[in-house]
């Protein structure tokens, strides 16, 4: 499995920007599809962006389109999360996940992805 370790969270304001980073260790990265899940408190653990190991091809959950924006630098071994016109909505903690065998055209279940970070907290207040 590839080791991932997350970084940038914390506490802003509603409409503030935030960069999550993980770094990836363990594994050749480029053999790897790299995503971003989030979970609220009390709530599912659910897929948030996804992009492949070119990073040419990306996918989004719905809520986060036009606001979020996934990429990777393969030079770094590592994938961020740009997050911008952030909501209350959008508080949770937020982990990295690599499979090499997802489809971006599957469902993009948690269950999908064998590796994960320890998760970053983002809090966004009213």
């Amino acid at each position: 499995q590839m080791q991932l370790v997350e970084s940038g969270g914390g506490l802003v304001q509603a409409g503030d920007s935030l960069r999550l980073s993980c770094l990836a260790s363990g594994r050749t990265f480029t053999n790897y599809a790299m995503a971003w899940f989030r979970q609220a408190p009390g709530k599912e653990r659910e897929f948030v962006a996804v992009i492949n190991w070119q990073g040419l091809h990306t996918r989004y959950e719905d809520s986060v389109k036009g606001r979020f924006t996934i990429s990777r630098d393969n030079a770094k071994n590592t994938v961020y999360l740009e997050m911008t016109s952030l909501k209350p909505e959008d508080t949770a903690v937020y982990y990295c996940a690599a499979d090499a065998w997802v489809s971006l055209g599957g469902k993009m279940d948690a269950a999908d992805f064998s590796s994960w970070g320890q998760g970053t907290q983002v809090t966004v207040s009213s």
